[in-house]
């Protein structure tokens, strides 16, 4: 397949763009800043400095057969990275007829924003990431895309243990976390084998 990463250059994109060099497939990195990766064959980078240009990302998106979001907003204040790239994504993918986007989202937004323990400290740490991420679902599932929007707990580094599991009701505790390897490992199988087409897996260890 041709892979479009969106988000690249973050700590989960990284893992995607690995994972799916790995697994043969050739991979669009869209970037901000040129040379962020290595030179790699079936690797090509894409220059996509402004999350609303559309036409820029259009570009990157033309010929792929999946669009994987990896994006994320800064560590703190206020941010609308993931809404403001979707709301484009959507657009480009539309412009481009690319119809398959797999999008990581968070444990905790819309619904699954509860009173349960996991959901009341992850919004006392990190509520803007999370406000942004409950604004840009919306934008995915209101499109005619063929969308999945994954619903990690917790992100952790390291190496993939292969060992997380995944399901559209899996409990998520307030200890639960699943590696960044782990992760890119499913978001990459579900790209070559969909299973939860308009659906919202977790996966945790």
């Amino acid at each position: 397949m041709t892979v479009a990463v969106i988000g690249a250059s973050g700590a989960t994109g990284r893992h995607v763009v690995a994972t799916a060099l790995d697994r043969g497939h050739l991979v669009t990195a869209c970037v901000r800043r040129p040379a962020t990766f290595a030179e790699q064959e079936r690797l090509t980078e894409a220059v996509w400095p402004d999350t609303g240009d559309t036409p820029a990302l259009a570009r990157a998106l033309r010929g792929a057969d999946v669009v994987i979001s990896a994006l994320g907003g800064a560590a703190g204040g206020p941010t609308t990275v993931c809404t403001d790239g979707i709301r484009t994504t959507v657009a480009a993918m539309a412009a481009t007829g690319v119809t398959r986007l797999i999008a990581v989202s968070a444990h905790g937004v819309l619904e699954t924003h509860d009173r349960s323990l996991y959901s009341r400290a992850v919004w006392a740490g990190v509520a803007d990431r999370m406000r942004d991420k409950e604004t840009m679902e919306p934008l995915i599932t209101a499109s005619d895309l063929a969308w999945t929007i994954v619903r990690p707990p917790k992100l952790s580094d390291g190496p993939a243990t292969g060992n997380s599991r995944v399901g559209t009701d899996l409990p998520i505790r307030v200890w639960s976390s699943v590696g960044r390897a782990d992760l890119a490992a499913f978001l990459i199988g579900e790209a070559e084998s969909p299973r939860y087409v308009r659906a919202y897996p977790r996966i945790t260890r």
